[in-house]
Formats: structure tokens, C-alpha cells, sequence
């Protein structure tokens, strides 16, 4: 079955399936392979710059790896009006913990998810528990954020006895 989907166009905004939001930049091609190329910046942290392979850019979400995503494609465009793009805009809070995240390191962390207690809405518990493969226990968001914890503070120490 052909992809019917629209193609990327500078400026739109798209989501990806763990929920970070992005813009489109450029749609590029490779100089040797002529294969067509994503080029789009991050509406997060460092707002880094990222290229992927369009063919890569559209396909759906692996569900068999990611069962509890509901997003059919790994990217979807998000129509442009500014509610849309602003509800999927995340707090400094749950930012600096998946940036913290990205680095492996775990005290900073811990330490934004010490900043998420008593204010984290349960999309922002389940966007913490999908990136982090984990299933969410607990009936509270506090009880909940303990439990993201206590799976934060395993993951460091399986690392750091990993390392040794």
C-alpha cells in the first residue's frame, strides 16, 4: 500500500510518538545517495538540530517495541494553530529531567522529578514512564513519582556496577 501522507514543509510542527515536540527545517538530500533526508530542530532543552531518512521521518511506530503508544507514525504533524503546539509544551521540570535523561545522568534526574512532585499531571507520569520502558504502579501521581523513582535510583546502580 502506497503512503498517502503529506510530505514535511519548513516551518510545520510535528510530534513524536514519546511526546517531544518538533519543527521542520529543511527537507535535504544526501550527497552521494540522493536520498531524501529530514532536517528539523527540537522545541525543547538545547533545541538541537537532527536529520533523519524521510522513509524513516514517516513510518509508523514500531508498536511491538512501543505497545502502550497510541500514536500511529513515529512523527505527526501538528496543525498549525497555537493551542495545538502549546498543549504539547512541556514544563521546564519535565524538560530538564529528559534532558538529564539524554546525558545518563541519573542525580539530575532525580532532582526534576524531586521539582515534578505535586504539580505533574499523569500525561507527564506517563510520558516519564514510556520513555523510560517502565509501567506505571500506584494510584496517585505521588505515589506514582515514588515509584519512577525507586526505577531511576535501580537504573543508576545497575550502570554504575555495570562500569566496574
Amino acid at each position: 500500500m502506497e503512503n498517502t501522507r503529506t510530505l514535511p514543509v519548513p516551518g510545520d510542527f510535528y510530534r513524536h510518538f514519546k511526546n517531544r515536540m518538533y519543527q521542520i527545517v529543511a527537507i535535504a538530500y544526501h550527497s552521494e545517495t540522493e536520498e531524501a533526508m529530514v532536517v528539523y530542530q527540537a522545541q525543547y532543552g538545547e533545541k538541537k538540530v537532527w536529520v533523519r531518512p524521510l522513509a524513516m521521518f514517516m513510518e509508523e511506530v514500531d508498536h511491538v517495541k512501543y505497545p502502550d503508544v497510541t500514536q500511529k507514525y513515529r512523527f505527526e504533524k501538528v496543525e498549525e494553530n497555537a493551542e495545538e503546539v502549546a498543549e504539547y509544551t512541556m514544563s521546564p521540570h519535565l524538560l530538564a529531567f529528559f534532558d538529564a535523561m539524554d546525558e545518563k545522568h541519573y542525580d539530575k534526574m532525580l532532582e526534576a522529578l524531586a521539582k515534578l512532585s505535586g504539580h505533574a499531571s499523569q500525561k507527564e507520569i506517563d510520558d516519564i514512564c514510556m520513555v523510560l520502558d517502565m509501567q506505571t504502579v500506584g494510584d496517585t501521581v505521588a505515589e506514582q513519582i515514588s515509584e519512577i523513582r525507586r526505577h531511576i535510583q535501580m537504573i543508576r546502580k545497575f550502570d554504575g556496577e555495570r562500569l566496574r
